[in-house]
């Protein structure tokens, strides 16, 4: 029902995922983010948002992606119908995609990145996920953006999407946490968020609010 990245800015270590799915509000199901630990997306048929809570968690007390992968779908009876994907802050990667998920599903990673999707086209959603990301310029979340955009023209969710949502995190900047929970064209609609939240008052605002590197900041 749904496809997602997650990565990591190899030039200033931030961490970010996307995801669009072909039901409302995937921004609350899939995503999670932690500046000190990783990311991670939990979807699936029957997706749990206490996966990716777990495993950032298990990751902020230092596990790897893969440790914590393992660890959290070993114990969980229902993993059959899931998905898991984690990237820790040193850029490890893992996944798990039971078999009960509406096929197609499947996951790639790699050092830095991780794609996932069930209820697909076909396997070349997820190569045109991962390509769109390290093939486009621009910033982290614009190329997050483009990665989506990318995914969507290869078939994305074969029902179609209603939402999408990306998100952020870094110790120098605030989190960047964006959610389009039920449109015709999400992927878009979250596209020109995100350039309204780059200009105007909003943009002049962020550096004030503090960061993990800088605790204190706020206006002068």
């Amino acid at each position: 029902m749904t496809f997602s990245i997650l990565a990591q800015d190899l030039g200033t270590g931030a961490l970010g995922g996307a995801a669009a799915t072909g039901a409302l509000c995937v921004g609350g199901w899939v995503l999670r983010g932690d500046s000190r630990a990783g990311m991670t997306a939990s979807q699936g048929a029957a997706p749990s948002t206490i996966w990716g809570e777990d495993a950032l968690e298990h990751m902020r007390a230092g596990q790897t992606a893969a440790q914590v992968v393992a660890g959290v779908t070993a114990a969980d009876r229902g993993r059959a119908w899931r998905q898991l994907s984690a990237l820790d802050r040193h850029g490890g990667t893992a996944s798990h995609s039971g078999d009960r998920n509406t096929p197609w599903c499947g996951a790639v990673g790699q050092v830095g990145l991780v794609v996932s999707g069930n209820l697909l086209a076909g396997p070349q959603v997820l190569d045109a996920l991962r390509g769109g990301f390290v093939d486009t310029s621009g910033t982290f979340a614009e190329r997050l953006l483009a990665a989506l955009h990318a995914a969507d023209a290869a078939g994305g969710d074969s029902r179609g999407l209603q939402s999408a949502a990306l998100l952020v995190v870094s110790d120098d900047a605030p989190p960047l946490n964006l959610r389009i929970d039920w449109a015709q064209d999400p992927i878009t609609a979250l596209e020109e968020l995100y350039q309204r939240s780059q200009s105007g008052d909003y943009a002049r605002w962020l550096p004030t609010v503090p960061t993990r590197n800088d605790p204190e900041r706020g206006h002068d």
